[in-house]
C-alpha cells in the first residue's frame, strides 16, 4: 500500500475559518475523521483551518457560538464515532454556522471500518457544499502511474492520494489513464506487448479487454461525456491521426477524425461532447486545436509561446489547462475560453499531465520537487497548492475520476 501525506502551501484571498473538533469515540482510531475532513478543506483552498485544541465534540454537543466565534471559526464540524458491531462503525456529524448560531444539519453512516476513510470525504463534500453552495469532489477517485525499480503500477486512489489499490502491475510502460464518466472504467495504454495498446479496465471486478491494438502504435484514449465513444490517437494508416471509436462495442472500426500530415494526439472531449481538444505540430510547432466530434475544420486555440501540449478542459467548459514550455520549462497554464487568456499557475519547471476535478475548482498535476515525480494539486488562482506525496517511486500521468454519484 503506498503511503502518503499531504503538505498544504499558500493562502487564498477569501477563506471560510472554520474549525474541525476531534470526534467523540474516535480516539485511539488509526482513520482520525476530524483529520481527514481538516484536511480534505483546507486542500480546496476554499477554507482556513482554526486550531480547536484538545476539543472533543459529539454531534449532539451545543456549542457556544460567541466562543468559537472569539476564535476565529466562522463554521464548526462536530461529530461521533461509536463501535456497533464486529467492524461495524456509526459515524455521526453535524455542522454549526457560528455566526449566526444556527445548526445547519448532519448525518448519519454505517459502514465497515475498511471505509471509514470514505466516510470522512464524504462528510467533507457535505461540509464543502453547505458552506460554499458548489458539490465537494473529496469522495472521488484519482488515477496515477507510479514507476519504481523498472516496474509500473497503475494505481487508484482517493482523491487525497490515501487509499491506493493496484489496478495493474507490469515491467513495461503503462501511461496515459483515463477515467470514464461512470467512474468504474479506466482507459489506459499498456506496452506489456512491446508496443502501445489500449484496454478499458473495469475498476471494481479487475477486469479488462482490449479496445485498441491495430498496426503501429495505439495511444492517448479519451472519453466523450456519455461514455459511448473513445477518441485515440492510431498510426495504423502511417503518421500519429485521431479517431473516434464505439466505446461498447468490441472490435469496432475505428473513425478518422481529422486528416492531416502532421502528428495529431492527445485527444480530449468538451463537456458537451461536441468539440475535440487535441494537439498538433501542423502549424510547424506543438499547439492546442480543437475540432468538431461530428467532424470539420480544426481550429487552433493557443497562439501564446511556441510549444503547448497536454490539453485539460474542465467540466463547466469555461477554463483549458495545459503545458507550455517556457525557456527550457514546462509549466501549467490555465486559458479562460472566453476571453482566450492565460495565466501560468507555478514555480516548478516539470509539469505534466493536468487534469480537472469534476467540480472545476481544483487541478491535479505531476511535476517534479526536490527531483522526484509527485502529485500536486492546485486551485485555479495558483495560491493554494497541495504536494500528494508518495513513498512508492515516480508518481505520474495522473486523472482525477469524476463527481461521485
Amino acid at each position: 500500500m503506498a503511503q502518503f501525506r499531504v503538505e498544504v502551501s499558500g493562502v487564498g484571498l477569501t477563506q471560510l475559518p472554520v474549525a474541525v473538533a476531534a470526534f467523540r469515540g474516535n480516539e485511539g482510531m488509526t482513520q482520525k475523521m476530524a483529520t481527514i475532513v481538516a484536511a480534505d478543506l483546507e486542500r480546496s483552498g476554499q477554507f482556513r483551518l482554526v486550531d480547536t485544541g484538545t476539543s472533543v465534540l459529539d454531534e449532539n454537543a451545543r456549542p457556544d457560538p460567541a466562543a468559537w466565534r472569539k476564535q476565529g471559526a466562522d463554521a464548526l464540524v462536530t461529530g461521533s464515532v461509536t463501535r456497533t458491531a464486529e467492524d461495524r462503525f456509526e459515524v455521526r456529524f453535524r455542522l454549526w454556522d457560528t455566526v449566526r448560531g444556527q445548526d445547519l444539519g448532519g448525518q448519519s453512516h454505517v459502514v465497515a471500518g475498511a471505509e471509514l476513510r470514505h466516510v470522512a470525504h464524504k462528510i467533507a463534500d457535505v461540509v464543502y457544499e453547505k458552506l460554499t453552495g458548489e458539490k465537494g469532489v473529496f469522495s472521488s477517485r484519482i488515477a496515477y502511474v507510479t514507476k519504481s525499480a523498472n516496474i509500473f503500477n497503475l494505481w487508484v486512489a482517493d482523491a487525497d492520494g490515501e487509499g491506493a489499490q493496484s489496478a495493474l502491475r507490469s515491467a513495461e510502460p503503462i501511461i496515459s489513464p483515463s477515467w470514464a464518466p461512470n467512474g468504474n472504467q479506466l482507459a489506459y495504454v499498456s506496452f506489456e506487448s512491446r508496443k502501445p495498446v489500449v484496454y478499458v479496465h473495469d475498476v471494481d471486478s479487475a477486469k479488462r479487454r482490449l479496445v485498441a491494438n491495430f498496426k503501429g502504435s495505439n495511444s492517448a484514449p479519451s472519453w466523450s461525456p456519455d461514455g459511448r465513444t473513445l477518441a485515440l490517437t492510431l498510426s495504423r494508416d502511417g503518421g500519429s491521426q485521431l479517431f473516434l471509436m464505439d466505446a461498447t462495442a468490441p472490435g469496432a472500426e475505428p473513425r478518422r477524425l481529422a486528416s492531416s500530415s502532421a502528428i495529431d494526439t492527445e485527444p480530449t472531449f468538451t463537456a458537451d461532447g461536441r468539440f475535440v481538444y487535441f494537439v498538433s505540430d501542423r502549424g510547424g510547432s506543438p499547439q492546442i486545436y480543437k475540432i468538431p466530434s461530428a467532424g470539420g475544420n480544426p481550429e487552433r486555440v493557443t497562439f501564446t509561446g511556441t510549444y503547448n501540449i497536454s490539453p485539460a478542459l474542465s467540466p463547466d467548459g469555461r477554463w483549458l489547462a495545459y503545458v507550455s514550455r517556457i525557456g527550457g520549462a514546462f509549466k501549467l497554464q490555465i486559458m479562460d475560453l472566453a476571453s482566450g487568456q492565460s495565466t501560468g499557475l507555478t514555480d516548478t519547471t516539470a509539469d505534466e499531465n493536468p487534469s480537472f476535478a469534476g467540480n472545476s475548482r481544483l487541478i491535479m498535476y505531476a511535476t517534479q520537487v526536490q527531483g522526484r515525480e509527485a502529485l500536486m494539486t492546485t486551485t485555479l488562482d495558483g495560491k493554494v497548492k497541495a504536494r500528494l506525496a508518495g513513498q512508492n517511486g515516480d508518481l505520474r500521468e495522473p486523472d482525477w475520476g469524476p463527481m461521485p454519484k
